[in-house]
């Protein structure tokens, strides 16, 4: 089979299924399949594919259409041009999180700064290593409940030769007392209601990892425990920022009672997306 038509056969399966960006979706399993690039595709739209290269094409398009998110089956998300490790235990980088980077750029624009920073919930690591590249000098920990996803967070650390970050294996911050405190704190918390899991699309509900989606009962569980924990480990004048879902900025607003400077941040489709607030 031709690489074309390999390529409008698995276009046409997954628009059967209601897979969005079918043809981008395409496109990024076969360049996984065979180890090259989109240039390379459109250059050589006659290749002949081999049974084996077209087995495997078949497989991932298979496991897509299912709904498995394509970051899941060839084990890679880019997130603020740095390339991560992701796999189930981990929920998926997303363009959204980058509002905390850049919220965080904003209070501390000096990137020479040598900020003490804690990312709650790290995941895959993204915002924790993301921070320690753009600060040289800062000093940066993750925390995470998950081991499993400690593990994918460390081998991103050593990918991206970040060894100075420190990840702990504990409960959003419990623990962190003999680390002393920190200039900024930031969370990318679970937010969706146990109750309303209708909220977020289907490859989230049944493939990312539920610790990492849905918060309890209301979807503010982890502000309430986080928003104190914060206040303690942070330095006068410090800064917490965390991200926020839809519908939900007053309510965390009102964790946030006594605090100063609080500011939400927009994303592109004007959706409050974080929220900050200062000791």
């Amino acid at each position: 089979m031709q690489l074309k038509q390999a390529l409008q056969r698995a276009i046409e399966n997954l628009t059967s299924h209601d897979v969005g960006s079918p043809r981008l979706n395409a496109e990024t399993l076969l360049m996984f399949t065979l180890g090259c690039d989109r240039a390379y595709l459109y250059a050589h739209p006659e290749r002949e594919l081999t049974a084996e290269e077209s087995g495997r094409y078949a497989q991932v398009v298979s496991e897509r259409a299912s709904g498995k998110p394509s970051q899941y089956i060839i084990g890679h998300q880019e997130f603020w041009g740095l390339d991560f490790l992701v796999s189930p235990a981990v929920l998926i980088p997303r363009p959204e999180t980058e509002h905390l980077i850049e919220a965080v750029l904003e209070l501390v624009p000096d990137r020479a700064a040598s900020p003490r920073i804690v990312d709650v919930g790290t995941g895959s690591g993204c915002l924790a290593l993301t921070l320690a590249h753009e600060f040289p000098r800062a000093e940066v920990h993750g925390t995470e409940i998950s081991n499993d996803a400690l593990d994918i967070a460390r081998i991103n650390r050593e990918r991206l030769a970040l060894a100075r970050v420190k990840f702990h294996h504990c409960d959003l911050l419990q623990g962190l007392d003999g680390d002393g405190r920190f200039d900024l704190i930031l969370s990318n918390p679970p937010y969706v209601s146990e109750s309303e899991p209708e909220k977020v699309q289907r490859q989230v509900r049944e493939f990312e990892p539920k610790v990492a989606v849905f918060a309890g009962p209301t979807g503010l569980e982890v502000y309430r425990r986080l928003v104190p924990q914060a206040w303690d480990l942070l330095l006068p004048g410090g800064w917490l920022l965390m991200e926020i879902g839809f519908s939900i900025e007053a309510q965390v607003r009102e964790q946030l009672q006594g605090w100063s400077e609080i500011r939400t941040r927009n994303d592109l489709q004007g959706i409050p997306r974080v929220v900050a607030a200062r000791k």
